[in-house]
């Protein structure tokens, strides 16, 4: 809170931290508590300088306000493995303007497991007994893919996600966009044996994508293992993991995230804004040459209202507005609406494919009530693309798929326990809608968390300005704040 300068995404709200440099983030936890992860946000950096960040309750009240108390907790960082540097593909892809090649393999705290080639010696194995509820905090660090996740004949209750808690129910299976995290409870009720705990893509548009499965096991105390010069043999049970493309399990899944009682939703909004958010092509003057090898001939680029963002290159946008030096860095005019109502998930006039590129932000006034309908486009394909807004937790009261209409949708939405976020996933060829309060001033990145689309512009900036007084403006900035 108030303190955007231990935020970290580079050019945002501060610039990158130089080979051989430090900073050290310093900031205080306000009425949080949960499962977070920190990482790079600088360029791919992220693919591997990733970690989990658990807030435990307070020694006041030190009890888990779940159903019943865990014996033990299991992190599990659902992560992406390239064999080459990450850096070189993000390099080749930014070069030629196509999309950026797949990862070769998921993996589970770094590794891959038993289904890939060379790598089954150090597949993790976490101990369990029989009769034991062991507490899971699962994340999803994957750079580019939303995963789903199963533990071979384990029922999992989902009793949190993004740091707050859920009410609790019962499912087969969780889905995780990338920066998403999810609490569940697993009873250890089977016969004792090796589980498998696995994931793999869920992949929601018409692209391609690494349809491999990472796993790691289950393994409870009093399973019996057979062993050939000291080698396990025992073969894990395999975890039953939903259809790469299957829509219908990812949206009941979250469909069934409720907070846990009756929460404080923004009710009158003073900004009600509409975000289209999707991919486009720019088009090439000269169409097939080594950097434009997009569909046919063209740069993959992406936008929100028609905007792709760029990256500051001098200066950091919270250094030049707290500065108060905003010219050649950003400008404050970026839509509220889209320039131009279409069907948005129909099929779209090529003419609306190329958006203009700019790094514009939105001004709020502190403590304003705001509304954000993300509406998901057919441009190029529709997609699930998981929005994260930095700074903040929001509520998400309500969804649907087609295009968002006000007249009739509005009356749908949940404003008495709906879930609070701080990362959810526009449904594909659809839309969501998130309320907050803006209370938390500084300058705030909103972003698809899928990073070939940060690179290709899926992002936008908020100002949220001063209140009155010491504790409702920005702290000054650290003296070892990166220099840009």
């Amino acid at each position: 809170m108030r303190n955007p300068w231990a935020d970290g995404p580079e050019y945002i709200t501060q610039c990158p931290i130089q080979p051989g440099g430090s900073y050290t983030y310093s900031f205080t936890i306000e009425d949080q508590e949960g499962t977070l992860w920190w990482h790079a946000h600088s360029r791919w950096l992220r693919a591997t300088v990733y970690g989990a960040l658990i807030i435990r309750p307070p020694l006041s009240s030190p009890h888990y306000p779940f159903p019943v108390i865990p014996k033990r907790e299991i992190t599990l960082l659902l992560g992406e493995w390239w064999d080459r540097n990450p850096m070189d593909v993000l390099n080749v892809a930014q070069f030629t303007g196509a999309a950026p090649n797949i990862s070769d393999a998921f993996t589970i705290n770094g590794q891959p497991g038993d289904l890939y080639r060379c790598s089954s010696q150090e597949t993790l194995r976490f101990l369990v007994g029989s009769g034991e509820i062991v507490l899971l905090r699962v994340i999803n660090s994957a750079l580019n893919q939303e995963l789903f996740f199963a533990v071979a004949n384990h029922k999992l209750t989902v009793v949190a996600a993004d740091a707050s808690y859920t009410k609790p129910f019962s499912t087969n299976v969780i889905m995780l966009g990338p920066g998403q995290t999810t609490d569940v409870l697993l009873t250890a009720d089977q016969p004792p044996a090796h589980y498998y705990m696995a994931a793999h893509a869920y992949n929601s548009a018409n692209a391609a994508f690494d349809n491999t499965t990472t796993t790691a096991i289950l393994k409870y105390k009093d399973a019996s293992c057979v062993t050939l010069q000291g080698k396990s043999l025992a073969r894990a049970i395999p975890a039953q993991l939903p259809g790469f493309n299957d829509t219908a399990t990812a949206a009941a899944f979250t469909a069934q995230m409720k907070s846990p009682s009756k929460v404080e939703v923004p009710l009158e909004i003073d900004e009600n804004l509409f975000f289209t958010v999707g991919l486009g092509l720019f088009n090439c003057t000269t169409p097939n040459t080594q950097r434009c090898q997009g569909p046919n001939g063209t740069r993959f680029t992406a936008s929100i209202n028609n905007v792709s963002f760029v990256f500051p290159k001098q200066n950091s946008i919270m250094q030049a507005y707290y500065q108060g030096t905003p010219a050649g860095v950003f400008t404050t005019d970026f839509p509220p609406t889209p320039p131009v109502t279409f069907d948005y998930t129909g099929n779209v006039s090529r003419g609306l494919w190329q958006p203009t590129r700019g790094t514009k932000a939105y001004k709020l006034k502190f403590n304003s009530k705001v509304q954000i309908i993300l509406q998901d486009t057919s441009i190029v394909t529709t997609e699930n693309h998981p929005m994260h807004l930095h700074g903040y937790e929001f509520y998400v009261v309500g969804t649907g798929v087609g295009n968002f209409n006000a007249n009739t949708d509005t009356a749908s939405f949940n404003l008495i326990d709906p879930p609070r976020r701080n990362t959810i996933g526009t449904p594909p060829g659809g839309w969501v809608a998130i309320r907050f309060v803006a209370n938390n001033p500084g300058a705030w990145l909103m972003h698809c968390h899928i990073d070939s689309h940060i690179f290709w512009g899926l992002a936008m900036v908020f100002l949220v300005e001063n209140g009155e007084g010491h504790l409702q403006s920005v702290q000054s900035p650290p003296l070892d704040l990166p220099q840009c």
